[in-house]
């Protein structure tokens, strides 16, 4: 009678909770526990319980036994469910034999195409009970719900480290091992990560994927998409501890809080310089090398800092971003409006520490001192 059903396409067991409908009375039952909570089957090692007397079977088998039976006759990986090695085996064969009937896409397993129709359907069925926050698959909830209870389960065995997630873990252990697998066809320059990768050829492709819906500026990064973003929600969610200045980005606070504890741990190993961030150092050594990497497109001038280019530039397009809010005049560097606005202010930083007399701009104290002093 199952059985017929499944040809028949009846499903005429319903679950009274969210109305999903099935085609036999065991499987209404075995859904039935997703909403009750509860899981009948224990695992007699390690106490793990479940839903399903078959994932109990499977959970023993592979965790408890070190059983992998099937073997892939391509790459020799091993799997403990024949089914499993069926999947991966799609992977050598290109074979995606599930189909979206809304766009066409396909896939290699049938859980991707269903988590994919959720897109579709707007359907987000998985829901935090701590903020409410609602996702497309339980795994997804699983990791977030970390957050809530700061559970750091995958531990590095080589430095301690832990992480949420254990793809988190599986790309830190690549620095250890110093491996990197994935090589750009362009210019052979290897990476730890795939998506570290994909976002370097699309350097190459000239790809800016991600676009901010505010100015309509792109990136080639989804972070820096999200940095950017913060500039037009004036939101600076990380403050400094000792002075309370904010910043946009947690690493510009961790930087700014070395001026304060005085910590400069990047040394130069030609003048022995010391600074207080890897990038500031790397940038120092471009002027023993004479590296400039930044070439202005209009005049060819070369430039040690991406930054210095990009100011550069303006000269050439008469942009003038920063306006005074006080008399509308305008500069090219920010560094420049914050000087001229302390004439409004009446702000004098900087006295001299001979006769006192103070001024609005260091360079105007300089000159002083160098008047007084004959230089």
């Amino acid at each position: 009678m199952r059985h017929k059903c499944s040809h028949a396409g009846e499903r005429p067991f319903c679950c009274d909770v969210c109305s999903k409908a099935f085609t036999s009375d065991c499987q209404l039952i075995r859904h039935k526990h997703s909403h009750s909570g509860e899981h009948p089957y224990c695992c007699d090692v390690c106490n793990k319980t479940f839903t399903r007397k078959c994932n109990m079977v499977k959970h023993q088998q592979r965790l408890h036994s070190g059983e992998r039976p099937y073997c892939c006759d391509v790459c020799n990986k091993t799997f403990f469910l024949k089914l499993d090695m069926v999947n991966h085996q799609r992977i050598h064969s290109g074979e995606r034999p599930f189909c979206c009937d809304v766009c066409n896409k396909t896939f290699t397993f049938k859980s991707t195409l269903r988590k994919h129709k959720y897109l579709h359907s707007g359907d987000r069925p998985y829901c935090c009970d701590l903020c409410n926050k609602t996702f497309i698959v339980k795994g997804q909830m699983v990791n977030h719900q970390r957050v809530h209870t700061g559970e750091r389960p995958f531990c590095c065995d080589v430095c301690n480290k832990t992480f949420t997630l254990k793809k988190s873990l599986t790309n830190h252990k690549h620095l250890h091992s110093s491996e990197h697998p994935f090589c750009c066809g362009v210019c052979n320059k290897t990476f730890t990560l795939k998506s570290r990768l994909t976002n370097h050829t699309n350097l190459h492709r000239g790809l800016r994927p991600f676009c901010c819906d505010v100015c309509n500026k792109t990136f080639t990064l989804k972070s820096n998409l999200k940095k950017h973003e913060l500039l037009h929600s004036v939101e600076r969610p990380y403050s400094c501890d000792v002075c309370k200045k904010t910043f946009i980005e947690k690493s510009h606070m961790v930087k700014h809080q070395r001026v304060h504890s005085g910590d400069r741990s990047y040394s130069c190993d030609v003048c022995n310089k010391t600074f207080t961030s890897k990038s500031t150092l790397r940038m120092h050594k471009r002027l023993h090398s004479g590296e400039r990497p930044y070439t202005c497109d209009v005049c060819n001038k070369t430039f040690i800092q991406k930054s210095t280019l990009r100011r550069h530039k303006r000269l050439h397009s008469g942009e003038r971003p920063y306006c005074c809010d006080v008399c509308n005049k305008t500069f090219i560097q920010k560094s420049h409006i914050v000087k001229h606005q302390r004439v409004h202010s009446g702000d004098h930083s900087y006295w001299c520490d001979v006769c006192n007399k103070k001024f609005i701009h260091k360079s105007h104290m300089v000159k002083h001192r160098r008047t007084r002093s004959g230089e």
